[in-house]
């Protein structure tokens, strides 16, 4: 795995690094492909905020926590991927390293098998994605009350894009990059 780690509004020692990258580098084990692991650390309101974000082949996972102790964040936010790779493993199968469920001697605590989730679509709608700025998209989608709004990008030539509005407020863009 490589790392990246930033520290936000706080100086930590190197410790804290070490220790990160030990618990979170032994998730490598369910990736095909080396992962690119990014951690940001913070301190609020006296809380200690680790939030760890791994990227590989195409699969982005993301975890936040928050505990009154560094070690402990990280803890919970490893732990935390564990469980949704566990939870999701039949969709993740493809995309994550044979047998890496399979569970090893070493293994000292027990996880029990969480039940699958059913993604149950329960409305589809289909309409024409029209051709328009990203202006016309945010008027276009208070229009409709919603809080985003599919459309092709003009000014990226076509693109897909969506644009959403914040909880912060203002209002954001996704657009595809190919």
């Amino acid at each position: 795995m490589k790392f990246t780690f930033t520290d936000k509004k706080v100086t930590l020692p190197k410790k804290v690094h070490e220790y990160a990258e030990k618990k979170v580098g032994k998730l490598d084990r369910y990736f095909q492909t080396e992962a690119d692991t990014s951690v940001v650390f913070s301190v609020e309101k006296g809380r200690n905020n680790a939030e760890v974000t791994v990227r590989s082949g195409g699969t982005i996972i993301r975890v936040s926590e928050s505990t009154a102790d560094m070690f402990a964040s990280i803890d919970a936010a490893v732990a935390d991927i564990e469980r949704q790779l566990r939870k999701n493993k039949a969709k993740l199968e493809k995309r994550l390293k044979k047998d890496a469920f399979v569970r090893t001697a070493d293994e000292t605590s027990f996880v029990p098998e969480e039940p699958e989730e059913v993604y149950d679509v329960v409305r589809t709608k289909r309409f024409p994605i029209k051709p328009m700025t990203v202006e016309e998209a945010v008027l276009q989608m208070n229009l409709v009350g919603h809080t985003f709004f599919a459309f092709k990008n003009e000014d990226a030539g076509g693109a897909f894009s969506v644009v959403y509005r914040r909880e912060s407020g203002g209002y954001g863009l996704i657009e595809d990059d190919t």
